[in-house]
């Protein structure tokens, strides 16, 4: 059986008109998933045109060093950016609350605190949201920056992250405190080996407390600027 040379002419034209509307489709879902002005690829460090850095704090446990910490940073007058588990501010949100009182910036390290290399991409964004709502509920402070746990970074990781609008943060300068280093360890890790832009990652250890005014004094005395993590990527 033949066709119609204009039977054929109004196949192909609809063949076409199928296909564009299906890309057409395609590129508005996701411009929705995905808006353009998200940052997908994860930000290790900031802008190297400051002299300054940024210190993190990832917060799973270790409260009980927390306090003495932010009385380290009030009298060094430096603000630094704590990403909190959210079971962690569920079970500690008066000092959860007392961190975000000082000027502190909150960020998301999860909810349960996974290994989100492991997770789905749903499953992590199901990490994160809920993450969010229990950091919202003990601090009012709703989170945009997300730091995954154990510094996993698969890539659906930080894709899962950039899709609800948050950046991923990792870090430039580890001072590997998670192994109970003695003080001046950690000043030699980072002190020497800081450069313009650098995000240092802490965790609330008695070490960390211990090394931290000498860190601090010593990056002053270089010119350095302390920035939190969205200053210093700003």
């Amino acid at each position: 059986m033949f066709l119609s040379k204009r039977t054929v002419i109004k196949a192909i034209v609809l063949a076409s008109i199928v296909v564009l509307l299906a890309i057409s489709g395609v590129a508005y879902l996701n411009s929705i998933v995905m808006p353009t002005s998200i940052q997908v690829d994860p930000i290790y460090q900031g802008k190297a045109d400051k002299k300054a850095v940024a210190l993190t704090v990832n917060v799973d446990w270790g409260e009980e060093n927390i306090p003495k910490m932010l009385d380290i940073f009030e009298k060094k007058d430096v603000k630094a950016t704590f990403f909190l588990s959210g079971r962690w501010a569920e079970k500690h949100p008066e000092l959860a609350a007392k961190i975000a009182e000082g000027g502190h910036e909150i960020g998301n390290h999860g909810h349960t605190h996974p290994h989100p290399d492991n997770l789905s991409i749903q499953q992590n964004i199901e990490e994160i949201k809920n993450a969010e709502a229990a950091i919202k509920e003990a601090t009012g402070v709703i989170t945009e920056l997300f730091a995954p746990a154990y510094g996993e970074k698969k890539p659906h990781v930080a894709k899962a992250a950039a899709q609800i609008g948050y950046k991923t943060i990792y870090w430039s300068l580890d001072t590997i405190d998670w192994q109970n280093p003695k003080p001046q360890t950690i000043v030699e890790r980072i002190v020497p080996r800081a450069f313009n832009g650098a995000i240092v990652l802490m965790h609330p250890k008695e070490p960390t407390v211990l090394a931290l005014p000498e860190m601090i004094h010593k990056l002053k005395e270089q010119g350095y600027e302390f920035m939190t993590v969205t200053e210093i990527i700003s």
